[in-house]
C-alpha cells in the first residue's frame, strides 16, 4: 500500500494577493477561486501519481522476485474524497454554477411542499394557507442556507424543513383546546401560534448545545466507527419517502427513476462529451422530460375516471397551489399573530430539535466528503449546530409550522454532480428567496408531481448512504468488535423505528402511552428516527465495549481523525472552514 498525504495549499500564494474587502469575502472567497482550484487539482494529481507509482512498484516487484504483478494492493485511505470536480472552496463557471444552483432548488422543493401539505390541513388551513406556508418555508430556508454557508459549518448544505417536527406539530394540531374554534382560518392561526412558541423555545435549546460547546464535547469522542451507522441511516432511514411514494403513480414515477439513473450513470459513458452534461444536469433533464410526459397523460384524460387518491398523485393540476398562491408576497415575522407558549408543546419540539441535530450531523459529514473537504473539527460542527438553532428560531418567528435541518437530498446531489462548491449552494439560496416572494412562479415549480420527486430521492438518498459506507475505510473490518457494533447499531436503527411507526399506525398512539402527552411525543419522536437510534447505540457501544484494549483506538479509526480534533492542527481546516471577513479573530475555533 502506498501512503498518500495530501499537500496543504501553498501559503505564499495567498501572500501575493491584496486583502479582500469584508463584503467580497462575506459571500465566499471567489477572488481566490483559481488558487483553490489549483489546490484541488494538486490533490488529484498527487493521488494519481501515487497510484501509478504503486502499480509500477507492484509490477517491478514481480519482475525482481519481490512479489507478483497480479498481487492486489489495498486502496489508500483518503482524508479528502478524490474524483470531485469542484471542491468546497472552488467553483464552476458562472453559467454552470447558476444551473447547478437552480437544480439544488428543484431538489429541495419536494420536502418543502410535502411537509406543509401534511400539516396545514390538520392545523385548519386550506389551499391559500398552504401556499403561504410553503412560500414562508422557502423564504426561511433561503435565509438559513445563507447563514449556514457563511457563518456555520460553511459546508455546501441546504437548510430546509425537517420531518422530525411533524409528530409534535400534529399533536398540537389535534389538541382539544382548539375545538372552540368553528372558523377554520381562525383555528389555523391559533394553532400556528402555539407551534411558533414551541419552536422559539426549542431554538434556544439547540443554540445552547451549539454555541456553548456541548456538541463539541460529543464530537471529540466521536469516531469513524460511530459515524458510519449515523450517516448510512441518515439516508437509508428515509426509504419510506422513496419507492413507496413513487409507486403511488407508477406510470410517472418509474420512468422518472429509469431516466435519472440512465442519464446520470450510463449516458456519460455512451455519449462522449468534453463537458460533463448528462451526469451533472441529470436532475434537470429528468424533471423536464417526465413532467412534460405527465402533462400529456393528464391532458389526454388518462386519470379522469381514476380514484381521487390516484388523481392527486398523478395529475399535474391537482396541487391547488398555482391558483391559491399570490403573485407577490414577502413573508414577515409574526404574520400569524403573536406566538403563544405551552410547556408540554415546547418539550416535545425540543426532542424534535435534538433529532434534527443528530440528522444534520450525519448530513454535514456526508456533505464534507462530497465537497472533498477534510473531516470537520468538533468546533466547526458545534458552530454549525448553533446556527441550526438560529434557523429554528427564524422558523418560529416567521411561522413555518416546522423546524429546520440539513437537507439530505441536497447532500446526495453533491455526490451525483461531483460539485461540492459552496457558491452553488448560495446561488440556490437566492433562488429560494426569489421564488418565495414571486408566489405564482414558485407555485408552478412546486406543483411538480411528487412521484417524480420520489424517484429523485431513490438516487439522492442512496448517495448519502454511499458516503456513510465510504467511512468504513477508516475502520478495521477484520475486528469482531467492529463487526458487532456496525451490525447491531444498523439493525436496531431500522428495527426500533419500524416498531414505533407500526404501533402508531395500528393503534393511533405510540408504544409509550402515558397520561403525559408531551412525554409520549418525546419518546415517539426520538425512537422514530433511524439515525438517532443508530447513533445512540453505536456511540454507547464504541465508548464502552472493550474500551480498555489497546487495539480499540485503531480499530474504530480514531487515529485517522485525531489530527482534526483541533482546528489549527491541520492547515486545510482553515482553508475549508474559516469564517469570512477574518471573523475568526472574534469567533475563534478551538
Amino acid at each position: 500500500m502506498v501512503p498518500v498525504k495530501t499537500s496543504p495549499p501553498n501559503p505564499s500564494l495567498y501572500d501575493a494577493l491584496p486583502l479582500p474587502s469584508f463584503f467580497t469575502s462575506l459571500f465566499a472567497p471567489w477572488s481566490l477561486t483559481y488558487i483553490h482550484n489549483q489546490s484541488c487539482l494538486q490533490q488529484q494529481t498527487t493521488e494519481k501519481k501515487a497510484m501509478a507509482a504503486g502499480g509500477a512498484g507492484g509490477g517491478g516487484g514481480g519482475g525482481g522476485g519481490g512479489g507478483k504483478s497480479d498481487d492486489f494492493q489495498p486502496f489508500p485511505v483518503k482524508d479528502q474524497l478524490p474524483g470531485v470536480d469542484y471542491c468546497l472552496s472552488s467553483s464552476p463557471p458562472w453559467p454552470e454554477a447558476i444551473l447547478l444552483g437552480f437544480q439544488h432548488y428543484l431538489v429541495m422543493l419536494g420536502t418543502t411542499v410535502i411537509i406543509p401539505s401534511i400539516l396545514v390541513p390538520l392545523l385548519g388551513g386550506g389551499n391559500v394557507e398552504k401556499a403561504e406556508v410553503i412560500n414562508t418555508v422557502l423564504f426561511v430556508a433561503g435565509l438559513n442556507t445563507l447563514l449556514q454557508t457563511l457563518f456555520g459549518t460553511r459546508l455546501p448544505v441546504v437548510i430546509g424543513a425537517s420531518y422530525a417536527f411533524i409528530i409534535p406539530t400534529i399533536s398540537i394540531a389535534l389538541s382539544r383546546r382548539y375545538s372552540i374554534f368553528i372558523e377554520p382560518h381562525q383555528r389555523f392561526k391559533r394553532s400556528m401560534r402555539d407551534v411558533q412558541g414551541a419552536l422559539i423555545v426549542a431554538s434556544f435549546f439547540t443554540m445552547a448545545f451549539g454555541f456553548f460547546g456541548f456538541w463539541r464535547i460529543f464530537a471529540r469522542f466521536f469516531s469513524p466507527l460511530a459515524a458510519v451507522p449515523l450517516v448510512i441511516l441518515t439516508g437509508l432511514g428515509l426509504y419510506a419517502h422513496g419507492f413507496p411514494q413513487l409507486a403511488k403513480c407508477i406510470e410517472v414515477g418509474l420512468p422518472a427513476l429509469v431516466a435519472v439513473v440512465f442519464l446520470s450513470q450510463y449516458a456519460p459513458h455512451l455519449i462522449k462529451s468534453k463537458r460533463a452534461i448528462f451526469d451533472r444536469f441529470a436532475i434537470l433533464f429528468t424533471v423536464a422530460i417526465i413532467w412534460v410526459y405527465a402533462e400529456i397523460l393528464t391532458a389526454a384524460g388518462t386519470y379522469d375516471h381514476k380514484s381521487p387518491k390516484t388523481q392527486f398523485s398523478c395529475r399535474t393540476d391537482r396541487s391547488g397551489l398555482i391558483s391559491a398562491a399570490p403573485w407577490i408576497r414577502v413573508p414577515y415575522p409574526f404574520q400569524w399573530g403573536r406566538p403563544s407558549f405551552n410547556a408540554g408543546d415546547a418539550v416535545a419540539v425540543m426532542a424534535a430539535s435534538f433529532v434534527a441535530m443528530i440528522e444534520s450531523t450525519g448530513t454535514f459529514i456526508a456533505a464534507s466528503r462530497y465537497a472533498s473537504a477534510t473531516p470537520m473539527p468538533p468546533s466547526v460542527l458545534s458552530r454549525g449546530i448553533g446556527w441550526l438553532g438560529v434557523g429554528i428560531l427564524l422558523d418560529g418567528l416567521f411561522g413555518t409550522g416546522t423546524g429546520s435541518t440539513a437537507s439530505v437530498e441536497n447532500a446526495g446531489l453533491l455526490g451525483l454532480t461531483r460539485v461540492g462548491s459552496r457558491r452553488v449552494i448560495q446561488i440556490s439560496a437566492l433562488f429560494m428567496l426569489f421564488f418565495s416572494v414571486l408566489g405564482k412562479f414558485g407555485a408552478v415549480l412546486a406543483s411538480i408531481p411528487l412521484p417524480i420527486i420520489a424517484a429523485l430521492y431513490c438516487v439522492l438518498f442512496a448517495y448519502v448512504v454511499g458516503a456513510g459506507l465510504g467511512l468504513l475505510q477508516f475502520c478495521n473490518l477484520n475486528s469482531f468488535r467492529t463487526k458487532f457494533i456496525l451490525g447491531f447499531s444498523l439493525f436496531m436503527g431500522l428495527s426500533i423505528p419500524q416498531y414505533f411507526n407500526e404501533y402508531l399506525l395500528i393503534s393511533g398512539y405510540g408504544p409509550v402511552h402515558t397520561r403525559s402527552t408531551w412525554f409520549n411525543n418525546v419518546m415517539q419522536v426520538i425512537f422514530s428516527s433511524p439515525a438517532t437510534v443508530a447513533i445512540i447505540v453505536a456511540f454507547f457501544l464504541d465508548s464502552t465495549h472493550s474500551y480498555w484494549h489497546s487495539s480499540v483506538r485503531r480499530d474504530s479509526g480514531r487515529h485517522w481523525w485525531e489530527k482534526f480534533r483541533s482546528f489549527h492542527t491541520d492547515t486545510r481546516s482553515g482553508e475549508f472552514y474559516s469564517l469570512p471577513g477574518n471573523l475568526n479573530r472574534f469567533f475563534p475555533s478551538f
